[in-house]
């Protein structure tokens, strides 16, 4: 099997990057199914990228039904350790513009009907998550948006809710007077696992609406959001080709460690099928 240390998740209208050479399309399988779609790896500014969209091909799979854990499985059993996240959202600030990108650093979790966690059925861990984001990728990702002369803002509180429906609007005011950022339907559990399975994770969110709080601009629609996030994703591509070139060899944040201390069980208790199926993640701490 091919590897690569980067890996990108492609949302809404980023289904492919251009400029990749000696492509590879691989399909590993994991013990949660099969990933959203074949995962295509090859070289990008010198660096092994691991290329998944992440509602599949033809976007076939709505926010809800994303099989998140297989596909954060998937990509750790290719040997990555990074991954860039694009996402489409809308913005809860005036000051946050359709068109702009903003790198959060925050997360408030408003979905219910997602398995957000790798550890369950006789194996518990409770990773720190306080951070939910990598500070470093984070970092990165902002600079490299800075120089393709991209809007973007750092920092800043994501809301993640259910869908696949849009807020009312009472309910995007309310997310407003917590002060939240932007809101969107995919970061989540993406970013919990990808902590649980000691990978850095940073989201590129691509700012495509206001929601439906804005008096004077239209309530969003889908051909809105599809129109303005089609005139992101060329900026999204050229940004992810910097970071790639400037993910440094060696990973001084603590997401390389995360579940050090973090697993609860005793190990004589864990069933072995459990660890058969997590020795990916949790080999190097369970015998």
């Amino acid at each position: 099997m091919p590897e690569a240390k980067i890996g990108v998740i492609g949302g809404s209208g980023l289904y492919e990057i251009e400029g990749m050479t000696n492509i590879e399309e691989v399909k590993p399988k994991t013990p949660f199914g099969e990933p959203s779609d074949s995962i295509i790896i090859g070289e990008l500014e010198g660096k092994r990228i691991a290329f998944l969209p992440r509602h599949g091909r033809g976007h076939r799979i709505s926010p809800t039904e994303i099989p998140s854990r297989a596909n954060i499985y998937a990509l750790k059993s290719l040997g990555v350790e990074c991954i860039i996240s694009v996402s489409a959202v809308g913005s809860l600030k005036d000051e946050i513009h359709p068109l702009d990108l903003l790198i959060p650093d925050q997360l408030i979790d408003r979905t219910k009907s997602r398995v957000n966690s790798f550890f369950e059925g006789g194996l518990v861990a409770h990773v720190a998550f306080a951070d939910p984001f990598c500070p470093v990728l984070s970092d990165i990702l902002y600079q490299a948006a800075l120089d393709v002369g991209a809007r973007v803002h750092k920092e800043g509180t994501y809301i993640v809710m259910e869908g696949p429906l849009f807020s009312t609007k009472a309910e995007s005011n309310l997310y407003r007077s917590w002060g939240a950022s932007v809101i969107g339907m995919t970061a989540l559990p993406e970013t919990k696992l990808a902590r649980e399975a000691e990978i850095c994770y940073a989201t590129l969110a691509c700012v495509t609406d206001y929601d439906c709080w804005h008096e004077t601009e239209e309530s969003v629609t889908i051909e809105m959001a599809l129109a303005n996030l089609e005139r992101n994703v060329d900026t999204a591509k050229r940004i992810v080709g910097i970071v790639a070139s400037r993910i440094p060899e060696r990973r001084e944040c603590g997401c390389a460690q995360a579940l050090k201390d973090a697993i609860i069980t005793a190990p004589e208790k864990i069933p072995e099928q459990m660890k058969r199926d997590l020795e990916l993640l949790v080999g190097k701490y369970i015998k």
